[in-house]
């Protein structure tokens, strides 16, 4: 056996090994410095307790019993310690995936798997055509959309800190650095630490929405801007390297886009309104605007050429002097001896239009699109005169940002609860029974008012008035800026095509119109079981509405619904769930295509299993067929943003996975399995048994109390995690009314998960005695919807501890304790036996060993925080929750765990 104080890394991750015992080393240095020898004497003890009791599967009470009755000061201290030690392991895994991606760019025999170099040597085997990539390229249209869902919100300052470290592991991949370089990068990195120890993990403020939105803009900003043109370069390349002679070059259409809900999600947030969306709005445009002056001043100084020298195209010449005379003060800061350098004069006058734009002066761009002409002509210019390789690059970057990000950085999509809007319909019809009324009969006394025959009068009601100023400021905004920066109007809890031409009335009464249309693209949410197997209904009648069908065509002709993970999951399971996403992808692509609409859907998913989270790449590829058509638009929350673009290598790769995998599914399909219609009605009947049993645990009597209790529920309520409240209206409720983050959240804290597995053995060992073994395995195998579907089961299974879960359990007392455990612990096992068993596996991720490894890498940090949250949890409540110490030492607890599980909310 190996040292206890040592978890086994594969050999060819040796490595990061090496990266790992490093950071390690560093932070007991720092924690010795900062806290004392005995601290990380306790600190190295628990963290060896806490292996040897994983190696040896041995009970979790010797652990335990050393982690109680610790003070508050000093429980919060130890949880920080190993939080830190698990960060590092973090970063040392990110790091390592460059590592691994540089060695697969060295070895140039294949590509790298899931790259974009790789996905088109694929499609070129499968026999895709030249022109049939060209045509695809030029409708691809992927659009991650970040949410304000912070259950691993990490300060910007601590961010900062972390890009410290990894760039000192990244300047030390190859191990050539002379041992000066190295020790001034040890140096960098222990002050990075020792900054971070001392930098509290979070305020006790709960963050204003401008937090979020500064918050989101460091990914936006910091990482996406940087990496975008080198994804633009890849791509470029794979296409040449794919290319038979003679095929045409392919100019690159604007692939990607970013989205964003944050200052615009007004659903259960009062915190959100007319005023955060112009701010937003306004900051976003500040931070892309700030980014091109410095990208254009480089520029100036880079493109120095002569006219003396090298010819220069006359337009440019021409727009430089046009310039001059709209700009006079600009053109007088020229200095004289730079007359003779045309690139340059343009470019400073061009900084000089931005700074307009910034201050809302005179002389602006008029839109992103003119500034883009202005940055083509230049580049035009270079590559006519031997330019090249002498600035046209930067040029070529620039311009991609441009076409990218334009003046708006992302697109803010708005949201808000369908049931806002009757609120505000109830008292603008004088109708007090408006929500109760049959929805058809709604429609029809909505429809004047959506197409402007009639109009809603003035708001007297608050709600009323709030959505007013809502439409407004979104008028307001495109009449100023454009629409470039307005994405989708998205309604929550959308069940009836009244609920659409609803905001179409109250978007007319707010005033936001053009030419006499609404100029707003209105996405419904289907958010659960029932919405989700009416949905084909819903959207059929919305097609034929005629109002809302004259909208759709003044928009394009192109439809977007949005499909709620999150709240699917917590309605029906998690079967259900997957199973009424995957089937009424397939009915709503029936019911556009006969109504001759394309279709868009819009992809709610979480970080966690349960909240559709897992590998977007392999969600992708088992999408229906046809559901991706060149088309993706998800959202990207919590930890997972940190995850996927905290570092700009990563946050490349990702891209580069995301198309690749769009490609994929759109030309290379896999073709229709005619076992699919079998398949199908077996796996109605398995959700539907998935669902039985799920409903059966949340709806039986006393399972609420049993919620409460066994998981840290009331202190995730009452953290400081985002702007957002976490339940939808009253502050104490059942789970209806309580979101589906911190539902997910506090499962997750006391390590059951058991929102994603509950109903699952269940369900497959009746499809196996109904169906027989032999055919449920033939569906595991084939079936790309059930495999990737068995593979996020097994990775949360992976991530439990029933043991540990046990103990939490136990603090709802003897009585719950004994009626709700044991139907835990008994599925938990039913779903980790037939998920092995359909995987043809002995233990779980065999398949899977870097997660399985990099599981084992955490648990020594993650076990020892349980065990004291459960200590603290249980004499916090013992002080009728008011002891702030316990609660603060609680709240470190949480939010170590939250880093070190990873996939939580």
């Amino acid at each position: 056996m190996h040292d206890s104080r040592e978890v086994e890394i594969r050999p060819q991750d040796a490595p990061l090994r090496e990266d790992v015992r490093r950071l390690g080393a560093l932070v007991g240095e720092m924690l010795g410095e900062q806290m004392g020898a005995e601290f990380l004497d306790t600190v190295e003890a628990i963290r060896a307790a806490a292996i040897q009791r994983r190696e040896s599967a041995a009970p979790v009470d010797a652990l335990a019993g050393r982690l109680q009755a610790l003070a508050p000061v000093f429980a919060d201290a130890l949880t920080r310690a190993f939080s830190t030690y698990f960060h590092v392991v973090n970063v040392a895994e990110r790091v390592h995936r460059i590592r691994r991606r540089r060695a697969w760019q060295r070895a140039l025999a294949t590509p790298q798997p899931d790259g974009l170099h790789d996905t088109l040597a694929h499609l070129r085997e499968a026999g895709i055509g030249h022109a049939a990539l060209r045509d695809m390229l030029g409708r691809l249209r992927i659009e991650p959309v970040f949410t304000a869902h912070p259950t691993e919100a990490v300060r910007r300052s601590l961010l900062e800190k972390e890009q410290v470290i990894v760039r000192c592991l990244v300047a030390d991949l190859d191990g050539e650095q002379t041992p000066g370089e190295r020790a001034a990068g040890i140096a960098q990195m222990r002050m990075a630490l020792s900054v971070g120890w001392q930098t509290a993990e979070a305020s006790a403020l709960r963050p204003s929405v401008q937090d979020e939105v500064d918050h989101i803009g460091f990914y936006l900003s910091d990482v996406l801007y940087r990496v975008l043109p080198v994804f633009y370069e890849i791509l470029d390349d794979a296409l040449r390297d794919a290319a038979d002679a003679g095929d045409a070059v392919i100019e690159l259409p604007t692939l990607l886009r970013f989205g964003t809900w944050v200052g615009g999600d007004m659903d259960g947030n009062p915190n959100v309104g007319a005023e955060t969306i112009a701010a937003t709005l306004r900051a976003q445009r500040a931070l892309v605007l700030e980014r091109y002056l410095a990208e254009i001043g480089r520029l100036a100084r880079l493109l120095s050429q002569s006219s003396s020298r090298i010819g220069v195209d006359t337009r440019v010449i021409a727009r430089g002097a046009e310039y001059r005379q709209r700009l006079p003060l600009a053109a007088a800061a020229i200095r004289p001896r730079h007359a003779d350098m045309p690139y340059r004069v343009l470019l400073t006058l061009m900084q000089a239009r931005l700074r307009a734009n910034l201050d809302d002066a005179e002389h602006g761009y008029t839109s992103a699109d003119e500034l883009a002409a202005d940055v083509e002509l230049i580049g035009a210019s270079l590559r006519a005169h031997a330019g090249t390789h002498a600035g046209w690059f930067s040029v070529r970057r620039l311009l991609w940002r441009v076409r990218t990000f334009g003046f708006h950085l992302a697109r803010l999509d708005v949201r808000q609860d369908a049931r806002v809007h009757a609120q505000a319909l109830a008292v603008a019809l004088d109708d007090a029974q408006w929500s109760e009324r049959d929805a058809v009969a709604q429609a029809q006394r909505l429809a004047p008012f959506a197409a402007g025959a009639a109009q809603l009068p003035a708001p007297t009601d608050a709600a009323g008035r709030v959505l007013d100023a809502v439409f407004t400021t979104l008028g307001t905004a495109r009449s100023a800026r454009g629409d470039a920066g307005i994405g989708l109007y998205i309604i929550s809890m959308a069940h009836s095509v009244a609920d659409v031409l609803a905001v179409l009335a109250l978007a007319r009464r707010g005033g936001l119109l053009a030419d006499g249309a609404v100029p707003l693209d209105i996405a419904p949410l289907l958010e659960t079981i029932d919405d989700l197997q009416r949905g084909a209904d819903m959207l059929a009648a919305l097609l034929a509405e005629p109002v809302y069908r004259a909208h759709l065509v003044a928009r394009g002709g192109v439809q977007t619904v949005m499909l709620g993970y999150s709240d699917s999951a917590k309605d029906g399971g998690i079967l259900a769930s997957r199973w009424a996403l995957q089937r009424v992808q397939t009915q709503l692509l029936a019911v556009a295509a006969q109504a001759g609409v394309r279709l868009t859907f819009f992809h709610g998913r979480g970080g966690s299993v349960s909240r559709g989270g897992g590998k977007a790449t392999r969600a992708v590829l088992a999408a229906p067929p046809g559901s991706i058509d060149g088309r993706l638009r998800f959202t990207e929350q919590g930890e997972v943003v940190h995850r996927n673009y905290g570092i700009r290598a990563l946050a490349l790769r990702t891209l580069e996975q995301l198309s690749g995998a769009v490609l994929r599914a759109s030309l290379d399909a896999p073709r229709s399995d005619a076992r699919e219609s079998h398949w199908a009605a077996a796996m109605d009947a398995i959700a539907a048994d998935g669902q039985a049993a799920y409903r059966a645990l949340i709806e039986a009597q006393d399972f609420v109390a049993y919620f409460r209790a066994a998981t840290p529920i009331d202190v995730i309520e009452r953290m400081t995690l985002s702007s957002r409240p976490p339940r939808r209206g009253a502050v104490e409720g059942g789970i209806e009314s309580l979101r589906a983050i911190p539902w997910v959240f506090a499962w997750t804290q006391c390590r059951a998960g058991m929102t994603a597995w509950f109903g699952v053995g269940s369900a497959l060992q009746r499809a196996a005695h109904t169906l027989g073994e032999d055919a449920l395995l033939d569906m595991a195998r084939e079936w790309p919807f059930l495999r990737t579907l068995l593979d996020d089961v097994e990775m949360v299974l992976a991530k439990c501890d029933l043991d540990i879960a046990a103990r939490f359990s136990r603090l709802a007392g003897d009585d719950l304790h004994a009626r709700f455990f044991p139907r835990l612990r008994d599925e938990f096992t039913l779903t980790r036996h037939w998920v092995l068993r359909l995987k043809g596996s002995d233990e779980l991720l065999t398949g899977d060993p870097r997660l399985a490894q990099s599981i084992r890498l955490r648990n020594p940090y993650i076990d020892p925080m349980s065990l004291i949250q459960l200590d603290l949890l249980a004499r916090w409540r013992a002080t009728e929750r008011n002891d702030a110490a316990l609660f603060a030492a609680l709240v470190t607890t949480v939010n170590g765990i939250a880093q070190g599980l990873q996939n939580t909310g």
